[in-house]
């Protein structure tokens, strides 16, 4: 049904470009749409994965910017400066096409996107969570140290649960970035959203309707998750 109903649309649309003059013909493209749609779970799922390696990597050079132990807060801040200085496509394709010249293993382009945007990823939400954790109050702190708690206690169930929900709209913004960022893996050959609508336009010998097609997907994706999060955002409200 829903297929039938983006058929329909399609058609209108191509009759639309014909009446204003315009070479467009979107339904040259409605027999690959089931193919571009395929790649919406590797987008997902590359996206879903580098944010949760990403975040749980980022708490922790989070917490090492706050350490008193210089030395682990020099490497976090020289990690972070490092991948926020360079380019997003540089580190991808230092990681896909110079990693293997070093260890003599191809890292599939999967595996690289991956590996690419949770390193970089973490780089970004360090800060972000850095920031919210020195947002709880310093009480919270003292009240824990008062008690006996011990300091990696402290932080897992008392400062970071704050701190998170401080921080949940900058962790969205980033969720969203990564979606959009993700299409980058189609330069190394992932099958991903985008990269099947550049093999649709290359084989039709057309860009505008499947790059237009696959812009309206990784929209609705996006709209889809800023919904869902505002929802989780105001259940985390109502249940302070």
């Amino acid at each position: 049904m829903v297929l039938d109903f983006v058929e329909l649309s399609l058609r209108d649309y191509a009759l639309l470009g014909q009446a204003t003059g315009l070479n467009l013909d979107f339904s040259k493209i409605v027999p690959n749409i089931p193919f571009m749609l395929q790649g919406v779970g590797v987008t997902l799922a590359f996206t879903i994965v580098s944010a949760l390696i990403g975040f749980a990597w980022g708490t922790i050079l989070s917490v090492f910017k706050i350490s008193t132990f210089k030395p682990l807060k020099w490497f976090a801040d020289f990690y972070t400066s490092i991948f926020r200085g360079t380019p997003l496509i540089l580190q991808l394709a230092i990681i896909y096409f110079s990693t293997p010249q070093l260890i003599g293993y191809a890292i599939p382009p999967f595996q690289a996107g991956v590996i690419t945007f949770s390193l970089n990823s973490a780089a970004y939400s360090s800060e972000t969570i850095r920031g919210g954790i020195l947002a709880v109050d310093k009480g919270q702190r003292e009240a824990a140290m008062t008690l006996g708690v011990a300091y990696p206690l402290m932080m897992w169930d008392i400062i970071l649960p704050q701190a998170f929900k401080n921080i949940l709209p900058a962790l969205v913004n980033e969720s969203i970035a990564l979606l959009k960022d993700s299409s980058l893996v189609s330069t190394v050959g992932a099958l991903d959203l985008m990269r099947r609508g550049q093999i649709v336009a290359a084989e039709k010998f057309i860009y505008f309707e499947p790059l237009i097609f696959v812009g309206l997907v990784y929209y609705v994706m996006v709209m889809t998750l800023t919904w869902v999060a505002q929802r989780f955002e105001r259940r985390m409200r109502a249940s302070d």
